[in-house]
């Protein structure tokens, strides 16, 4: 019996690892046989999904039985959760068993506490767009499952214009890897520059630039962003999300709250990133950043009623940054 439990919002990175496994465990003459993908989310389709476990595979290989945006973890009733006791002990070896869930699996449920004692977890999860050190390792890893050479210098360069993005990640790394062809040689920053958008353009940066009242810089970043197509309401969500995050650590620094309780109500699992945030609000008061989400729930509004996108989101932009000076 072999069991599995992937969560997190980086569908992308899930994705790859859920391909990985599959073509891990599945001989490919047998694969249709043999493979079962069920959207878990009620309980009948959970109880399918483990009648199917405890199939024997056809042919040669495993069973690979997916039980993709599970409700396992989130909620599970006492005649689903006997249900799921009395499968995983009767299971055959010759089954895989894969969950996958968007959301954060609940510890407090005595199903998420089977699961986790049989299962082995995996988390996908974005990288915080401030954690430089875990960017920089994430474009580490993957360079090298991908054989593509860089310098230390390209590496941070890479993770600094990528962010979190794991889609665009392997995209970039993919062009690299034909770029270099067989070189023994790590590329260096300049070639990586020449092929890779480094201009650092995203919703994150155009935060912290209206965050210091630059709005050159904000304009800049904005009119980065719209040349690529991101959608004005996608940026606004994440203006919105950041600018709630520095509101909040910045009135509970105030309140005299200590990082392990700002932490704890920003759901952080490690309370040394509060430091980070301590350091982006220290220059903007209070005040001010309660002010900013009346104004970016306006633009919300304004572009869900279909103003013009570029100059609605200029002019707002000016306004946030203006108020930061």
């Amino acid at each position: 019996m072999q069991i599995y439990l992937f969560w997190g919002e980086d569908d992308f990175a899930m994705a790859q690892a859920v391909t990985s496994l599959r073509q891990t465990v599945l001989d490919p003459n047998w694969a249709s046989f043999n493979y079962d993908k069920i959207i878990a989310d009620s309980a009948d389709a959970v109880v399918e999904g483990l009648d199917r476990a405890l199939t024997p595979p056809f042919g040669t290989g495993s069973r690979f039985v997916w039980l993709a945006n599970t409700t396992l973890t989130q909620q599970c009733s006492p005649e689903l959760l006997a249900q799921f006791e009395r499968t995983l002990p009767v299971m055959p070896p010759t089954t895989v068993l894969l969950l996958t869930s968007v959301k954060k699996p609940d510890s407090r449920l005595k199903s998420t506490k089977l699961i986790f004692q049989s299962a082995q977890v995996r988390e996908f999860s974005p990288i915080p767009p401030w954690n430089d050190k875990e960017l920089a390792q994430r474009v580490r890893q993957v360079a090298g499952e991908m054989n593509v050479k860089l310098t230390a210098t390209a590496i941070e360069l890479l993770a600094e214009s990528i962010g979190s993005d794991t889609r665009q990640l392997y995209s970039e790394l993919e062009k690299l890897r034909l770029f270099a062809g067989n070189r023994s040689q790590p590329l260096n920053p300049e070639e990586v520059a020449a092929l890779v958008h480094c201009h650092a353009q995203n919703t994150f940066q155009l935060a912290d630039a209206i965050r210091e009242g630059n709005t050159s810089a904000a304009l800049d970043l904005l009119a980065g962003l719209t040349s690529r197509s991101e959608p004005g309401l996608r940026i606004v969500a994440g203006l919105t999300g950041k600018f709630r995050i520095w509101l909040w650590v910045k009135a509970m620094i105030q309140a005299g709250d200590r990082d392990d309780k700002i932490a704890q109500a920003l759901d952080l699992g490690n309370p040394k990133r509060v430091y980070y945030f301590r350091q982006e609000v220290k220059n903007a008061s209070l005040e001010k950043l309660q002010k900013s989400l009346p104004l970016l729930l306006d633009l919300e509004a304004s572009l869900k009623r279909g103003r013009e996108e570029n100059s609605t989101l200029q002019t707002k932009v000016i306004e946030l940054s203006s108020l930061f000076r």
